[in-house]
């Protein structure tokens, strides 16, 4: 399985939005430095994961939430939940 997952900076407003097949190891990548985009914004914790069978339709759906209509989703409905 492949996941979309987005996080969380919890030292500030930053969010960012990606995929794998071990969400767990990527937070450990993200939260240890090695990611680049990430690594002045940590500590960073998962508040969202979608599930898919596919690794090219969890890379179509992370480009959709990065972008205009999905991103505006995104927005909207972690807001509603206390997250974004």
């Amino acid at each position: 399985m492949y996941f979309v997952y987005v996080l969380k900076s919890e030292s500030g407003d930053f969010h960012y939005i990606g995929h794998t097949l071990n969400v767990k190891k990527r937070l450990d990548e993200h939260n240890c430095g090695k990611i680049h985009t990430t690594k002045t914004h940590c500590p960073l914790t998962v508040i969202y994961i979608e599930e898919f069978q596919t690794g090219s339709a969890a890379q179509k759906r992370e480009y959709y939430l990065k972008r205009g209509e999905g991103n505006f989703w995104l927005r909207d409905y972690l807001k509603v939940k206390g997250l974004w």
